[in-house]
């Protein structure tokens, strides 16, 4: 990788324990990686993460040797509120994590700014029959002072036309649309245009490599979307996310992105765009570390 390419993660999650109930499901940290998830024991994690902490300390190693600059950690109801341990990794890294929190009300939001996080993730694919115009208030306060809104939305005309509505009533809203718009649904194309209803709207491909595993690395068709969502959009509207740690217990860390390097569909500048760029102008890092290459013992 070339040395001046920076590379931030706009899609990641951390915790020290899954511990919660959804609809009446168990999702519960194992050992060796594992966790019962919806009330099926799964490998949620690396086999090498014994002892079910997905921590930071754990990501910036994955990080260093990746050579990935800084990462966004959002948040999903099924890994429960992360809001404590994510205010101590912001205090803690705050040159390598933007963390955002859990909140569906102005008051939550308000918490949420206080203990220094950068704004709220909304797993809005979980949300069931709950409308996002309900939640217009706390958009309009994310708007007002100025922090993230990081959403992925759910395979739904519905929803997705909901959104469409926040865009228009909160045109200074920062937003991120998670999973790529959904790739490899019909909802794809309909998730990216959002961008076109707002300046302050980008998509980030957190789990385009789970979208695609059965196609696997090098994910051809995931180039090709990425192909296509930036000639509807622009390539300055779309960022990198990697969906850690979920997706590693497939590929490296570093192979959820080296297969857009290795791209020759992409330009040297839509990679640098995609790959941290974009990221960077939106989320504000500053500070970055250099991360020099080290060989691995093997080559």
């Amino acid at each position: 990788m070339e040395k001046f390419m920076t590379i931030i993660d706009a899609h990641s999650h951390l915790w020290l324990k899954q511990d919660t109930v959804i609809e009446g499901k168990r999702i519960l940290s194992l050992k060796n990686g594992r966790s019962i998830f919806f009330d099926e024991e799964v490998q949620m994690l690396p086999p090498f993460m014994i002892d079910g902490r997905n921590s930071a300390e754990v990501f910036l190693s994955n990080m260093d040797y990746a050579q990935v600059h800084g990462a966004v950690v959002v948040q999903e109801i099924i890994d429960g509120n992360q809001n404590e341990y994510l205010t101590h990794v912001q205090q803690s890294w705050p040159d390598r994590f933007c963390c955002m929190g859990m909140a569906m009300t102005p008051d939550e939001a308000k918490a949420v700014k206080a203990m220094g996080l950068k704004g709220v993730a909304i797993p809005a694919h979980r949300l069931g029959t709950t409308s996002l115009l309900s939640l217009m208030p706390l958009f309009r306060y994310l708007e007002q002072e100025d922090m993230l809104l990081s959403i992925c939305l759910a395979d739904d005309e519905h929803q997705i036309s909901e959104m469409r509505e926040v865009l228009q009533e909160c045109p200074s809203l920062r937003v991120a649309i998670g999973h790529f718009g959904m790739v490899t649904t019909p909802s794809f194309r309909q998730q990216v245009l959002l961008c076109r209803e707002s300046r302050n709207a980008m998509v980030e491909s957190g789990g385009i490599t789970w979208l695609f595993h059965k196609e696997f690395y090098p994910y051809p068709s995931a180039i090709r979307a990425i192909r296509e969502a930036a000639d509807l959009v622009g390539m300055e509207r779309l960022m990198w996310g990697s969906d850690y740690p979920r997706t590693i217990t497939a590929i490296t860390y570093r192979m959820s992105y080296d297969f857009i390097l290795r791209s020759t569909e992409l330009s040297q500048d839509e990679k640098e765009m995609f790959l941290g760029r974009n990221a960077v102008a939106f989320y504000g890092f500053k500070n970055l570390p250099e991360l020099p290459y080290i060989k691995n013992m093997s080559e």
